[in-house]
């Protein structure tokens, strides 16, 4: 248990490049936490912006840091971490308004033996109301408050570390990851190997502000997540039973890519037209937890909706392991 007599202190850091629209609702809250002494300090990594974001920072009278030039948010973060005063650090994306008593769960976490880091969830309620933002975020919200509360990585989007642990950890794999990616689950990995614990708090909310469009999406799920954690589970850390890359969830995967098997043997008349249907039915009932959620919030049709959309997710998810998978395979033959 932590020393009683010694209330551990919070350092919050901020990235951001270009994010004013972003951090005038993000920052509000964060400032009303250091004004009733919950947070330490805020400190703001500007890596380059051009947008006006250091001139409102700076009004704030918060402390900004330059990058020197276009680092990323990890390398951001780890500069950051080399100054801060707090006994934990707490990470929060620029696009994120945490919910006010967020801090409470920071506090309550650390007081149990060996939690080294924790991370929350994004709440419903995104302000962006297109279908993808809508889907993209309660699929986050869904696995989030279904995965194990002694979680297997971590997330840095709204999530909080000791200090001494994550400089012992050298901080984010800036070398291996320089472009946003899955440096947080990675370095979460780090973690729990070095005997740490990683805690999941689902009530520990924060609402996402980013608005997503068809190509940022797949860009992103594929290259920056799917392919890089594949790689990372297959060279590094096996597979884990957790979060969105669970044994239940592998087994809806191989459902989703039959799915659109299905789809195209009907089209091709080897089965009749109505198999694609039947089967979506079937790939409701796997997944019927997710779509009683979609149904919940958003109504029958974005069900369905996300639901066709979740398949496809299934499809893109499974093709990139499979390609790392292969790659692992063709790397070792050619040896």
């Amino acid at each position: 248990m932590q020393d009683n007599n010694k209330k551990l202190t919070i350092s919050l850091i901020m990235p951001v490049y270009n994010g004013l629209g972003y951090i005038e609702n993000s920052l509000p809250p964060l400032i009303r936490m250091k004004d009733r002494g919950d947070i330490a300090e805020i400190i703001i990594v500007d890596d380059s912006s051009t947008d006006g974001t250091v001139d409102y920072v700076k009004s704030l009278g918060l402390k900004v840091i330059p990058s020197g030039g276009r680092l990323g948010p990890g390398a951001a973060r780890n500069m950051a971490a080399e100054i801060v005063s707090g006994d934990i650090i707490w990470l929060v994306d620029a696009d994120v308004i945490v919910h006010d008593d967020a801090v409470n769960y920071i506090f309550e976490a650390f007081e149990q033996e060996g939690v080294v880091a924790v991370f929350g969830s994004y709440d419903e309620h995104p302000p962006a109301q297109n279908f993808l933002s809508q889907y993209k975020n309660l699929i986050h919200h869904f696995y989030h408050h279904r995965g194990r509360k002694e979680a297997s990585t971590f997330w840095s989007g709204c999530g909080a570390v000791k200090k001494d642990k994550f400089l012992e950890q050298g901080g984010f794999d800036i070398e291996m990851y320089k472009r946003p990616s899955i440096e947080d689950i990675e370095l979460g990995y780090r973690l729990i190997k070095a005997g740490g614990k990683i805690l999941l708090i689902p009530e520990m909310l924060s609402t996402h502000m980013k608005e997503w469009r068809i190509i940022n999406l797949l860009h992103t799920e594929i290259f920056c997540r799917a392919i890089p954690w594949s790689r990372l589970m297959l060279n590094s850390t096996g597979i884990v039973n957790d979060l969105n890359v669970g044994a239940s969830e592998r087994i809806r995967a191989i459902i989703g890519c039959l799915f659109f098997l299905v789809i195209l043997l009907s089209i091709i008349q080897i089965l009749p037209w109505w198999s694609a249907i039947a089967y979506f039915v079937v790939a409701i009932m796997i997944n019927f937890d997710l779509f009683k959620l979609f149904l919940s919030r958003k109504g029958l049709v974005f069900s369905i909706a996300g639901m066709l959309y979740h398949q496809f997710y299934y499809l893109y998810s499974t093709c990139a392991f499979a390609w790392c998978w292969f790659e692992k395979k063709f790397k070792q033959i050619v040896k």
